[in-house]
């Protein structure tokens, strides 16, 4: 990855995806009719979810296709952190800072608020609740060739979002100040300007412990740990999302020299499902033509 490390300022991000960018697969209002907020997102606290109704608990409005082989729905439906949580199996912090930076990403991916799955490529890093969470939010698969991991490291709690019809990819990750993991950098500038209940710091040390244990901590710090990664995320979300993850666009993004090559797949499987999004409807309503 030697020579991608300049990335432009959130301010200069709106016109360099203009400048640079091919046209998108379609204008919502001009070329394409699509309704929103048709559905309301569950934002109903439950216990695996409790996190789910504070104040800036991102909500997204995804744009599918119908069926195996069908064209766009007209519709969005929404996903929130409860829909998430399902998806990857428990609750945990990584689910929640995936989502937050995808959220900021999507912002400048998709200015229209219309998050089209069909088009998106993503990169994580090896954790599962990232990798997941990437996973759901765009539709991509190492299957099909574009999930992928990163080969830097350094990277491993940032992650990319790639729009393949505007040729557009953002970085996203947690600003200075939020960023938990012992001995990780944060990958873009920023900090944050508000104080955090509980000290990086302190959960740091804790997660080194734990670490250091060897799989036998002891059943208080067990608790512990989930209290202070509870208590964060929540924090979190009480504070505008922006104020604490940033997301940059990568000029001259390749996907080969961001991703580990030793973990995809040599034989990808073609994606099928969405090639005939925008296939022509029937003339009538009732016709049974051919």
């Amino acid at each position: 990855m030697r020579g991608i490390r300049v990335f432009l300022t959130a301010a200069a991000c709106a016109a360099f995806a203009l400048a640079h960018a091919a046209a998108p697969t379609f204008t919502e209002g001009k070329d394409i009719f699509i309704e929103t907020g048709v559905e309301a997102p569950d934002r109903a606290p439950t216990w695996y979810a409790s996190m789910v109704n504070r104040p800036y608990a991102p909500t997204f409005e995804m744009l599918a296709t119908q069926g195996t082989q069908g064209r766009y729905y007209p519709y969005t439906y929404p996903v929130t952190l409860k829909d998430m949580i399902r998806f990857h199996g428990h609750d945990c912090e990584g689910t929640v800072h995936v989502a937050n930076a995808a959220w900021v990403a999507f912002r400048i991916l998709f200015p229209d608020g219309i998050i089209d799955r069909s088009v998106l490529w993503g990169i994580s890093g090896d954790s599962p609740c990232w990798s997941d969470g990437v996973a759901f939010l765009t539709g991509a698969r190492v299957q099909y060739g574009n999930l992928g991991f990163f080969l830097d490291k350094r990277y491993s709690h940032a992650i990319v979002l790639y729009r393949e019809d505007t040729k557009v990819a953002v970085l996203a990750t947690w600003k200075e100040g939020i960023n938990n993991i012992p001995g990780e950098p944060v990958m873009l500038p920023g900090r944050i300007d508000w104080k955090p209940k509980v000290s990086m710091r302190e959960i740091e040390a804790l997660k080194a412990v734990v670490k250091a244990a060897g799989g036998e901590p002891t059943p208080y710090q067990v608790d512990r740990m989930r209290y202070q990664q509870w208590e964060q995320v929540n924090d979190i979300l009480d504070h505008p999302l922006t104020e604490s993850y940033s997301a940059q666009v990568i000029p001259d993004f390749q996907w080969a020299q961001w991703i580990d090559p030793a973990k995809t797949m040599q034989k990808t499987i073609t994606r099928s499902d969405v090639r005939l999004k925008n296939y022509p409807y029937r003339q009538r309503p009732v016709d049974a033509g051919p």
